[in-house]
């Protein structure tokens, strides 16, 4: 074997032992490059926030919907005080019912008669309910919650009602069980700018199965809405 072969042999066993601790120090290098960077952001967060909340003003409409919230807040503590109270100063059972308002859909549950231990024992177990005494003097735990209900998910459907407005229908359209009305549609602008098989489609129904797919329905039809000024001034079109 020549020399110049021999330490191109030798040569390569080095080069790969180096590319492997090459590598690994690279490795080591970017994961400490990642924790100083999430680091360094945490910090210059935390300085921001700092910043704003000690020098820079916030902007009016930040201000607003702040106070807006802080006044709901206020509200409904002071709702659940005086529901307390009345609960506190009732004697006996009371029949307790449940309503869950979703986004689509209404469920109610009748949970029978309970003594006023048992309904903030139900509500420290649920602390998003809300409670209220009606006029009957029974109690309603109320929570609302930003998605569909279950039926909604098993049988809801968008399509238009009789009048054009774009509608949601606990089950096929044809069946009529209207279920909520959101506004007029425009359907001379409809029938210009839309495929004809999405017209079709809406007509026969959409089905609605989720929270992404029933704004997204709205969404897309909410540019053909019909102007409420427009309908004041031409009440008959």
């Amino acid at each position: 074997m020549s020399v110049f072969h021999f330490f191109k042999k030798l040569f390569r066993k080095r080069w790969r032992r180096w590319r492997r601790a090459i590598w690994s120090c690279a490795i080591v290098l970017i994961v400490c490059a990642s924790l100083w960077s999430v680091q360094n952001i945490k910090e210059q967060t935390k300085k921001l926030l700092t910043a704003a909340s000690d020098e820079t003003p916030l902007a009016l409409e930040t201000m607003h919907y702040l106070q807006i919230e802080d006044h709901k807040q206020k509200e409904r503590m002071q709702d659940q005080r005086a529901f307390m109270q009345k609960l506190n100063a009732s004697r006996g059972k009371k029949r307790v019912h449940v309503r869950i308002t979703y986004v689509c859909g209404i469920e109610e549950q009748d949970l029978g008669k309970l003594t006023a231990d048992g309904i903030y024992e139900m509500m420290n177990k649920n602390p998003l309910w809300q409670g209220r005494l009606d006029k009957k003097g029974e109690v309603w735990l109320e929570q609302n919650v930003s998605d569909l209900s279950p039926t909604c998910k098993r049988q809801a459907y968008i399509s238009m009602d009789a009048n054009g407005n774009l509608t949601l229908f606990d089950g096929p359209p044809e069946e009529e069980k209207v279920m909520k009305t959101f506004f007029q549609l425009d359907i001379g602008s409809m029938e210009s700018s839309l495929p004809k098989d999405v017209l079709k489609q809406l007509e026969e129904g959409i089905r609605v199965q989720d929270m992404d797919e029933f704004n997204s329905v709205l969404s897309t039809f909410s540019d053909y809405a019909r102007d409420m000024a427009e309908n004041v001034m031409n009440p008959n079109p």
